[in-house]
């Protein structure tokens, strides 16, 4: 009796492993809007009538014995910070992971309703009630994941996919470019016609690998697999349709390509495996071939051949990796002060004049632009701090930005950082607009004009040499 009552108290109080083992949990939370909110990613936005696919927020926690991260990434266009930091003072509340250990970023599917709220570029706004639900569901995702930890290991790898990412910036022949909103002529154009004759050359180069790693469980099932790559979305959605984007179609197909070979009696024992596709730094790339034009396609058609390639070739470049799970966790968390752009005396004046005007139709991009210009101006503060953020896996180094950062800037992080291998993901803890590199300045174009763009010219270098210290502060 008395070796049965020692051994029944050592079952409950010794652990199934030890303190210091490699665990990781994943799950997701269903964000998906009621039909009627406002779908966001144009001009104009509209109100949803249909879900083709439900919006998630896709969560993975990693725990090394000393140090958990939690990583998020959400079908949405964009998050205002005001949703990044109640999600993480919720997780750092209630789950007990410090929020400047906690990701979250957008995918930038344009087919989503908005959580920027009215005053989606000012951090000073109260949540609406969609914000705060997202948040909600965000801290309960990573609360699901956190109770579905296990010991782990864990593989990085990368594969380059360069045949769905073309840059959409382009210089065109003198005298070609058409006149932009503010009655000024840029020297590129985005978007510009494809097959145009009057075509020169890109005014930027593309970012074609996937960065990924992969997390099995000890007895080497696929548990989780979160992967970056440089491509701002696909679209070619039904009309008014709600939908996750080539993002969440390449997570459903990841899913079913690594656990297909599962028995099905595993599957109820375990918690379904949960794949995570974040942006990597797009701002200035898209789906679009300027050269050679593919024909028209069906809704969904593009959008699932991508997806479904980009799954295939992360499938692929799994085969020879070597997981481990003797590895180390750390994160840095920064608030940096960067000066808000402020319209010149002479572009208030146009502004105000284009406003008094009224607009010519509902796309007027004059008008557009003008109350843009005006909403910049009525700004009081002269900087706003921006959250920038690396994490540390293994030898692994994750920076982030809450803009749609131009690629260049990505591939700059890449190769300059100390600690390698290293890659970016955009988008995160907020949104601030598009994020071009200083050169882009110069060259004029949509991403850089005054409204669309909403900080200082300088903004990214000032962003990139603090992640590249931040990244040097946790070097192994």
């Amino acid at each position: 009796m008395k070796f049965a009552s020692l051994l029944l108290a050592l079952l409950f109080t010794t652990p199934a492993f030890a303190a210091d083992t490699f665990q990781a949990g994943a799950a997701t939370s269903n964000i998906t809007p009621p039909l009627g909110l406002e779908i966001v990613g144009g001009f104009v936005p509209y109100p949803s009538e249909q879900i083709h696919d439900e919006l998630h927020a896709r969560c993975l926690v990693l725990d090394d014995g000393k140090t958990k991260l939690a990583i998020v990434v959400c079908d949405l266009l964009g998050i205002h910070r005001v949703v990044s930091d109640e999600a993480r003072k919720m997780i750092e509340q209630k789950s007990k992971i410090p929020a400047a250990n906690v990701l979250i970023s957008a995918t930038h599917t344009h087919s989503a309703s908005s959580v920027l709220g009215q005053k989606r570029f000012q951090p000073d706004q109260t949540p609406d009630d969609y914000q705060k639900f997202v948040a909600q569901r965000i801290a309960d995702g990573v609360a699901r994941a956190i109770h579905n930890l296990r010991p782990a290991q864990i593989a990085f790898g990368k594969v380059d996919v360069p045949e769905h990412v073309f840059n959409r910036r382009w210089h065109m022949k003198p005298g070609t470019a058409p006149v932009n909103p503010f009655g000024e002529v840029d020297q590129v154009k985005m978007n510009p016609p494809t097959g145009n004759a009057n075509l020169v050359e890109p005014a930027g180069p593309t970012d074609p690998t996937i960065s990924f790693f992969s997390v099995k469980d000890a007895e080497g099932r696929h548990l989780s697999l979160f992967a970056t790559y440089s491509l701002h979305y696909v679209g070619g959605v039904g009309k008014a349709d709600i939908s996750a984007d080539y993002y969440g179609v390449c997570c459903e197909q990841l899913k079913q390509l690594l656990t297909k070979d599962e028995p099905a009696d595993i599957a109820v024992d375990r918690p379904p495996f949960v794949a995570l596709l974040a942006n990597g730094t797009s701002g200035d790339i898209n789906n679009i071939n300027f050269r050679t034009p593919r024909p028209a396609k069906k809704p969904y058609e593009q959008m699932k051949y991508v997806a479904h390639d980009v799954a295939a070739k992360i499938e692929g470049a799994l085969a020879n990796l070597k997981y481990r799970n003797d590895i180390s966790l750390a994160a840095a968390y920064r608030e940096l002060p960067i000066a808000w752009r402020k319209p010149t005396a002479e572009q208030l004046k146009w502004a105000t004049e284009t406003t008094a005007a009224g607009p010519k139709s509902k796309q007027d991009l004059s008008f557009i632009y003008a109350e843009r210009t005006q909403r910049l101006a009525e700004i009081k503060e002269e900087k706003t701090n921006l959250p920038l953020q690396v994490l540390r896996i293994g030898d692994v180094v994750i920076g982030t930005m809450p803009c749609e950062v131009f690629c260049e800037i990505g591939l700059e992080f890449k190769s300059r950082s100390e600690q390698q291998p290293a890659f970016m993901v955009s988008l995160a803890h907020g949104y601030f607009g598009y994020l071009p590199s200083p050169r882009h300045f110069r060259l004029g174009g949509y991403e850089t004009w005054i409204g669309t763009n909403r900080l200082e010219p300088t903004a990214s270098d000032k962003m990139l040499s603090a992640l590249l210290e931040m990244s040097k502060e946790l070097k192994k």
